[in-house]
């Protein structure tokens, strides 16, 4: 067939994109030469509306092991001669089309970019939005989401540990799903995605048979999802975790025969993508016999081998005449294993189809930093933005009834329980999940072999990085710090997931060049450079963008398993204290948007300086062992802290507002930023008060911990028991009527 623009443009590559591909190959591309490049070139593998702003991000730190974006997940060092491999990446589109095979080939993703390095997944996390949870569609995804997630990592054999949930109406067509993984290897034993340099070797197709599932996938996610999108379905992978494992168990064994030079695994734009990526760093070349590859549909065309996002595939270049210990292992698991081409020395991919040459190609110009076109979109401060800076705090009347306020609070499905979620989870497999006797503001996961633990959370307020994206994005870093030094843990490094409306809209990309700006200068503030990560655009519909979410997967070391800090009160009696300032702020709260219905307010009060000094004062408090539980104020204000800090001994609380020039609604709901409660016995108050006078860190005695009744400023709230009930069952509630039954039964 004839290529013209018409066919580029059918294929979503722009007339100037097409123009440059001519330029490149000094010839008109075929067909099939021309699908390669609309899926390497698309956004989702070219990255070439942000990779501008990407270099911008402090990429080096003393732990890193491998330059960022250099392997397929970010490498940092634990000590003991260990690693810990990570990286979240999202899976948005095909989760809004096909919620349980969307989610669920998102985790086995994940994990292979964690064991394709020669890493074992220990641990996962994930980030999720939805829409209002009243409605059935949200429902049926939330369910989808939910089952596909547990159903791979269950099987498959990892524990899901971490993660959040945030329901807000922006999400409505377009939901997020963010996947992160961790893994744990020795230092010197990994494996790099490359091809080498030496002529011949062979190059091994392993794992699963290839079929038409996934074609287009790295053009699907880059685009905005429609009413039409349904009908790119086949955009949407299958996944098998039972072949997975195998793959797992294969790739880790085939690594210790000495016959690998290098491994990838096949995600986005399959074949594609893993030849061009290994060739291109071993600034090499491939010959492919495309017929070789093992299918599971009959007469599949070249493009469509090439494109394929079938799951459970890898790329395995080998030394020459040691194919036979390659072919063994792949046998021993019962998995597809052949040898479908060589590795070559002139920088060129040659695919052949039964002795036809199908498409010839530089590797190079086909990868991400290679010839895709960087793009320096323009950006304007969003119209939106008048109406946050009209705001005023005097406009909302302070409640009389603050208890009636905190019993909607805590029943918001922001803030409620997320337990329907996580039981679907199995968080014990596979792995020494240290967070199950305890709460923690991050989980805590034992790092074997060795006696330390991983801190891991994942964390993004998106309403405050739309109410700000530069501060917000900043919030974002803070806070995955604070949940891991509250936890007990150092911050390490950050993988980031960078979910953005359509760069094309100025008013979007200014969301996203400033989120980028704010998450620069707080994770070289806390020294938690970014390993990698992913960037996610086109999350809209027709009624818009999603919130500007720049997810953030954060890693953290304790020396000790034992260091490990949680978040509940231990004994009645003790002191309750809130450390950082209270302030007089209900912007971007919970309370303002979803009770006072305030869609447009400021973000809330931060300051990186103070941040970074409370988070200072917190490690040395766990250190020398002054505090009993610590818990990071977030969502929902002081009152939520306190109260999730009673449930899991059912203690409760006797606690008075100490401030009274600030507003009442703002001292129990505000969520200004910097603020941990403790709680401390009685007989280290001394030492504990020393220390923060001596680390200048304002320190507010709020009461203390009691057998399980809740008063608040002399009023009885009831029992623990009570609140208990109202926070686990919230969203269960929710869930419970004919449309969730329906909803869930479709599935």
């Amino acid at each position: 067939m004839e290529v013209t623009v018409k066919t580029a443009e059918q294929l979503r590559i722009t007339p100037e994109e097409f123009e440059l591909i001519k330029q490149k190959l000094g010839r008109t591309p075929n067909f099939t030469e021309l699908c390669c490049f609309s899926a390497m070139w698309s956004e989702h593998c070219s990255y070439k509306n942000s990779i501008k702003w990407l270099k911008t991000l402090p990429r080096d730190g003393k732990k890193m092991l491998v330059k960022a974006g250099e392997e397929n997940a970010g490498l940092m060092d634990i000590g003991d001669g260990y690693g810990v491999v990570f990286k979240i990446e999202s899976h948005n589109h095909p989760s809004a089309i096909e919620p349980f095979q969307g989610a669920a080939t998102g985790v086995g993703g994940i994990n292979r970019d964690i064991f394709t390095m020669g890493a074992r997944p220990i641990a996962s996390l994930n980030s999720l939005r939805f829409g209002n949870l009243k409605e059935a569609k949200t429902q049926h995804l939330l369910a989808g989401v939910v089952h596909g997630i547990g159903h791979y990592g269950n099987c498959f054999g990892v524990p899901t540990v971490g993660g959040e949930v945030y329901f807000e109406d922006c999400y409505h067509t377009n939901p997020l799903v963010n996947a992160m993984s961790v893994g744990i290897l020795k230092n010197g034993e990994t494996i790099s995605a490359t091809s080498g340099k030496v002529k011949g070797n062979p190059v091994f197709f392993v794992g699963s048979a290839t079929g038409k599932d996934g074609i287009g996938g790295a053009s699907f996610a880059s685009a905005d999802i429609t009413a039409d999108s349904a009908e790119d379905l086949p955009a949407v992978q299958v996944g098998d975790p039972f072949q997975e494992k195998k793959l797992l168990e294969a790739c880790l064994e085939v690594m210790n025969t000495g016959a690998v030079i290098g491994m990838q695994d096949m995600g986005a734009a399959g074949i594609i993508c893993s030849t061009s990526e290994m060739s291109a760093k071993g600034e090499a070349g491939m010959r492919i016999d495309l017929d070789k590859v093992p299918t599971r549909q009959k007469n599949m065309k070249a493009w469509e081998l090439l494109l394929s996002e079938s799951q459970e595939r890898m790329l395995l270049v080998a030394e020459r005449g040691k194919e036979q210990l390659v072919i063994d292992v792949f046998e021993k698991w019962d998995l597809p294993c052949s040898e479908i081409g060589e590795v070559t020395d002139d920088g060129m991919l040659q695919f052949f189809m039964h002795g036809q040459l199908e498409a010839t190609l530089p590797a190079y110009e086909l990868v991400l930093g290679g010839g895709a076109p960087q793009n320096d979109r323009a950006y304007s401060e969003p119209d939106y933005f008048k109406k946050i800076k009209a705001f005023n705090a005097d406009s909302i009347t302070v409640p009389q009834n603050l208890k009636a306020v905190a019993e909607q609070l805590i029943q918001i499905p922001n803030i409620a329980s997320k337990k329907w979620i996580y039981v679907q989870y199995d968080s014990m497999v596979g792995a020494g999940n240290a967070s199950t006797n305890a709460p923690s503001d991050a989980a805590i996961v034992i790092a074997k072999p060795t006696n330390k633990a991983l801190a891991l959370t994942t964390d993004c307020n998106s309403r405050y990085v739309f109410a700000d994206p530069y501060k917000g994005a900043m919030i974002a870093v803070a806070e995955a710090a604070r949940n891991i030094v509250c936890s007990g843990g150092e911050p390490l490094g950050v993988t980031n997931c960078l979910n953005f409306g359509n760069p094309f809209d100025p008013q979007v990309y200014y969301q996203f060049v400033h989120a980028i700006k704010g998450m620069g200068e707080a994770c070289v503030k806390f020294d938690t450079p970014v390993t990698g990560g992913n960037v996610s655009f086109y999350n809209q519909g027709p009624e818009g963008a999603v919130y500007p979410t720049p997810t953030i997967g954060m890693v953290g070391l304790l020396d000790n398993a034992d260091a490990k800090m949680t978040m509940d009160f231990k004994e009645s009696d003790d002191e309750i204290y809130l450390i950082g300032t209270q302030r007089n702020d209900i912007n971007s709260s919970e309370y303002l948007h979803k009770i006072c219905g305030v869609e447009h307010s400021p973000a809330p009060h931060f300051d990186i300086d103070e941040e970074f000094n409370l988070q200072k004062a917190v490690r040395k408090m766990i250190t020398h062992h002054l505090i009993e539980s610590a818990h990071d104020v977030s969502e929902g204000g002081l009152f939520v802290t306190l109260i999730e800090s009673c449930f899991n001994r059912n203690l409760g609380i006797n606690v008075t507002q100490a401030d009274a020039s600030v507003r009442s609604d703002a001292f129990w709901f505000g969520e200004a930023q910097s603020r941990v409660v403790v709680s401390v016995a009685k007989e280290k108050r001394n030492d504990f008060v020393l220390l923060l006078e001596k680390l200048n860190i304002s320190t507010t005695y709020l009461g203390n911990v009691t057998e399980g009744g809740v008063s608040i400023n002399g009023e009885s709230w009831g029992t623990v028991i009570d609140w208990k009930e109202k926070y686990d069952n919230a969203i269960g509630n929710l869930l419970a009527g004919h449309e969730s039954e329906n909803a869930i039964s479709a599935l």
